[in-house]
């Protein structure tokens, strides 16, 4: 695996979609030292995904039921009583009928199909292209034979309770069209640069380090939450202001039940320091205020672990390493980065040293 998306190893953008995962949320445990072989990612993902598209379809792969309509000898469903004797169809002994039938071409089996198809020439391991191959042509063998569903579609095809088995295939299908991805190297197709979209690689690398942490980080030790909300300590307003004050929702939070620590992380996708008026460089004002807020609306509610908190601007960088602290009214506040230039353990051991080395 080889190439750039701008100026970020193919392979480190591998790694962050990885940690993104819901199949790294279940299965993280089991890719332990993944860091240490990224070029195995396609590997890992297979090793997972085989086993699971077999055993789907050893205990009935999942199918929904579909409209159909056919000439028959014998009534199934509703008879079509125009269209028989528009094509005189009793001479013939048949009758048209419209009935509701288990298909199995349903769009998440479809996507599993695409999915093996585009992980087959990813994998390093000749066995797994191999058990690629074989499994696409199974499927298309029981009738999975339609095109890779849209999102639209994929989204439509909900789970249901009974579906609980398909998750698995599932996470790991939407992992491997994940990691289909273009370079920069020169090609025949012209393709638009996916870190170019600010919010695709803004939303990847949130969703990276919160991954990261809760695979990486004791939960016997540690509890991590998402996409939390805070309330302002609002204590009298004007009749419309409640509905028009924005929200505060954080992007990671950590918790230490051991040293009762609290760490807000805000991440953010773009140079941590800029030109400013009077200096070379500074930190960028707007998020320096906002993790401000984010610690000091929490304070003298009752929360010792609010009272305490402490509040981490985390950047990635190319080739680069800041990582500064300020202490505002008892608070501690990071300004750090991690250089997704670096080879991928040392982007582990730095999402880690940002957590147990906490400075001042």
């Amino acid at each position: 695996m080889s190439g750039y998306i701008g100026r970020i190893p193919v392979r480190n953008i591998w790694l962050l979609m990885l940690y993104a995962s819901d199949l790294y949320r279940t299965h993280g445990r089991r890719m332990a030292g993944v860091e240490e072989s990224v070029d195995r990612v396609a590997d890992l993902v297979a090793e997972i995904l085989i086993p699971a598209v077999r055993h789907r379809m050893r205990y009935r792969l999942g199918s929904t039921y579909k409209r159909k309509t056919a000439n028959l000898s014998r009534i199934r469903g509703k008879i079509d009583h125009i269209r028989t004797a528009r094509q005189q169809l009793l001479t013939r002994g048949l009758v048209a009928c419209g009935f509701f039938d288990l298909d199995v071409d349903r769009p998440r089996n479809r996507f599993v199909r695409s999915a093996l198809e585009k992980l087959s020439p990813l994998v390093t391991k000749e066995s797994l292209r191999h058990d690629c191959r074989n499994l696409v042509n199974a499927l298309r063998m029981l009738g999975v034979v339609g095109p890779c569903p849209t999102k639209a579609e994929l989204s439509a095809d909900r789970l249901a309770r009974h579906d609980v088995a398909d998750r698995e295939m599932l996470d790991a299908a939407k992992l491997v069209m994940d990691l289909v991805l273009p370079t920069e190297q020169a090609g025949d197709r012209l393709l638009p640069m996916p870190y170019r979209e600010e919010t695709w690689v803004r939303l990847l690398f949130e969703r990276a380090v919160g991954g990261f942490y809760r695979v990486a980080l004791s939960p016997g030790e540690w509890q991590v939450s998402t996409g939390t909300k805070l309330n302002w300590a609002i204590s009298s307003s004007s009749a419309g202001a409640r509905a028009l004050i924005p929200q505060m929702k954080t992007d990671i939070i950590l918790e230490s039940v051991l040293s009762t620590r609290r760490i807000i992380i805000d991440t953010k996708f773009n140079e941590i320091a800029v030109q400013g008026h009077y200096r070379e460089r500074t930190f960028r004002s707007e998020y320096l205020y906002q993790i401000y807020a984010y610690l000091m609306s929490q304070t003298g509610r009752g929360d010792p672990l609010a009272d305490s908190a402490a509040g981490l601007l985390l950047h990635p960088s190319i080739g680069e390493t800041i990582d500064e602290a300020i202490k505002v009214q008892g608070h501690v506040i990071r300004f750090a980065t991690v250089d997704l230039a670096a080879d991928a353990v040392s982007i582990r051991q730095r999402l880690l040293e940002l957590i147990d080395e906490w400075p001042l």
